[in-house]
């Protein structure tokens, strides 16, 4: 049984930072991509960013790249998003994702691709 614990969420100005940490247990951590996806109120889920399980490859949703960082440290079982020059579009809540498949050498966008969930965390950005 996969678990997933986010953590980091919170109220920020906008042009402010935030960073969210995602610790897993259940599986071997190592061998899975993990991704950040996002849910606005109400809108669909969508995809936010996501790195192999190798943390040699990233990929980031065209809204929040250049402003959002993945990381992973497979020794803690974390990944991370580093969330620099927030918008009120940002405003969601993040939740992070493991991959179904192990070893995947790409990142997948699509959710249902993904089998184990965190509970969420709230991230809000005033204006």
């Amino acid at each position: 049984q996969v678990q997933l614990v986010e953590s980091g969420g919170g109220l920020v100005q906008a042009g402010g930072s935030l960073r969210l940490s995602c610790v897993a247990s259940g599986r071997t951590f190592s061998r899975y991509a993990m991704a950040w996806f996002r849910q606005a109120l109400g809108k669909q889920r969508e995809f936010v960013a996501g790195i192999t399980w190798s943390g040699g490859r990233t990929y980031y949703s065209d809204s929040v790249k250049g402003r959002f960082t993945i990381s992973r440290d497979n020794a803690k079982n974390t990944v991370y998003l580093q969330m620099n020059n927030l918008k009120p579009e940002d405003t969601a809540v993040y939740y992070c994702a493991q991959d179904r498949r192990a070893l995947r050498t790409v990142v997948i966008t699509a959710s249902a691709e993904y089998d184990s969930w965190g509970q969420g965390t709230q991230v809000t950005v005033s204006s």
